[in-house]
């Protein structure tokens, strides 16, 4: 299609579109505003740190996607997407239901019951939206509408982060959140509706309700079809680099810029939409392609940019003597802070290059039988590097006494290493094997 937009007038792209995008919405808002709820109200009411509260928030919305996620692609792969979809949302509604519950009293105990239960919500609903793409989109369509669900999700996490801030900075702001909350997830429901269906790619499959073999036998399956391997280790690499830095990014922002909220928020936003930029050019550079002749362009930028981020912070002069903290506004006035927005800019771009090409060959390359167990296995090697994103992080920050620039720079380096290895291990499969050939190679495992 001459233009990725088109996809919008198709109810087989629109439906399930805004329906993960209001599910992406609705996770942010909910995460963020328990976050800044753990943080500025329950960490003194509890006399519990709140690096603690925070730290055991993140591992509760992770845990189920090493607990589920191989589970999670064996029913998506049995039966039919779109009602599969329709249940997930209408679970979306109810935990939605126990966390307004969870807000309104202040029961800290069941808002975690609820971030466990929206992880695992979340958790059974990846391999749906990604192995329902190439079986709805035309081959022509199927990198286009990867950047458009790239582009969405980017937005829709800063949007939900953003839409949190503003919830709490209104009177009786956990009604307000809570009303929030109920509204989207009821959205979301209504969107799921307008879903086609989609038949099962395997009808017959006979589920192991047993996750933690499951989860093994997945994780075998997919090491022995090496080329999907390293796509999905690729993958996962842009969820370590992408946590390393955003992870950081308040604490960027207060402590090397001297910012207040408002500038967290423009950091996120100039990544978010740097993301969306470089997702939806991935179809015309291209040209509609399942392809990774972008990725080396994605890789090199990650670095570069990373690496200048370290030399531009280094290089600010800021007065870090006056109380206040300064807004975006006087961020401007700082000689060399351009600098940084491109750096930040530019690496949510690199990212977008780098991550569409790969999800378009994880769904392209999959056998159509286990797309949504290989879909699974990624979400295992996807939370897996994010843990080992904050564990590199500490041991950095904390363990090696560096700064934050100097993490920047570290992720960089690493970055060019690992890229290497990558591209070294695709190509090797690009210049032996056709698409076509590996995939009657891959079938053979059925």
């Amino acid at each position: 299609m001459a233009n990725q937009f088109q996809l919008f007038k198709r109810r087989r792209f629109r439906a399930m579109f805004f329906t993960q995008f209001l599910g992406a919405f609705n996770d942010n808002i909910f995460k963020q505003a328990l976050i800044l709820l753990l943080t500025y109200t329950a960490a003194s009411q509890l006399g519990v740190e709140v690096s603690i509260l925070n730290n055991l928030a993140a591992m509760l919305f992770i845990l189920p996607y090493f607990l589920f996620s191989a589970l999670a692609g064996q029913i998506a792969d049995k039966f039919e997407k779109s009602k599969l979809t329709r249940f997930t949302k209408l679970l979306e509604l109810s935990i939605m239901g126990i966390a307004a519950v969870g807000f309104i009293f202040e029961w800290y105990a069941l808002l975690f019951v609820a971030l466990f239960l929206m992880g695992t919500q979340s958790t059974f609903f990846g391999p749906i939206k990604y192995a329902y793409l190439p079986q709805a989109m035309q081959e022509d369509e199927l990198v286009g509408a990867n950047g458009l669900f790239q582009m969405g999700t980017s937005l829709a996490i800063l949007l939900g982060m953003i839409m949190a801030g503003l919830l709490t900075q209104i009177p009786q702001p956990l009604y307000w959140i809570s009303l929030t909350v109920l509204v989207v997830a009821i959205l979301g429901y209504f969107s799921a509706r307008s879903i086609p269906i989609m038949p099962a790619m395997q009808p017959d499959l006979k589920i192991n309700w047993n996750i933690f073999t499951t989860s093994v036998s997945t994780v075998r399956y997919l090491y022995s079809l090496r080329f999907l391997f390293f796509v999905i280790l690729g993958n996962s690499w842009f969820w370590f680099y992408g946590a390393t830095f955003l992870t950081q990014t308040p604490e960027f922002s207060k402590v090397l810029l001297h910012g207040d909220e408002s500038v967290v928020i423009f950091l996120l936003t100039l990544f978010s939409v740097g993301v969306s930029i470089g997702s939806l050019l991935c179809k015309r550079l291209t040209k509609n392609q399942v392809s990774l002749h972008l990725l080396p362009y994605g890789i090199a930028g990650l670095s570069i940019f990373a690496i200048d981020l370290y030399f531009s912070l280094s290089g600010l002069s800021i007065d870090m003597n006056t109380e206040a903290l300064i807004g975006v506004g006087g961020l401007f006035d700082i000689p060399g802070s351009w600098r940084v927005f491109v750096d930040l800019f530019f690496l949510g771009f690199s990212g977008g290059l780098y991550i569409v090409p790969l999800y378009a060959s994880m769904q392209a390359y999959a056998p159509k039988s286990h797309r949504a167990r290989i879909v699974g296995a990624n979400n295992i090697f996807n939370a897996i590097f994010m843990v080992g994103s904050a564990i590199f992080s500490i041991v950095v920050l904390n363990s090696l006494g560096m700064s934050l620039p100097q993490l920047f720079l570290v992720t960089g380096l690493l970055n060019i290493a690992f890229g290497i290895f990558l591209y070294a291990k695709l190509n090797k499969h690009i210049k032996h094997t056709s698409i076509q050939t590996h995939d009657d190679q891959l079938n053979r495992h059925d």
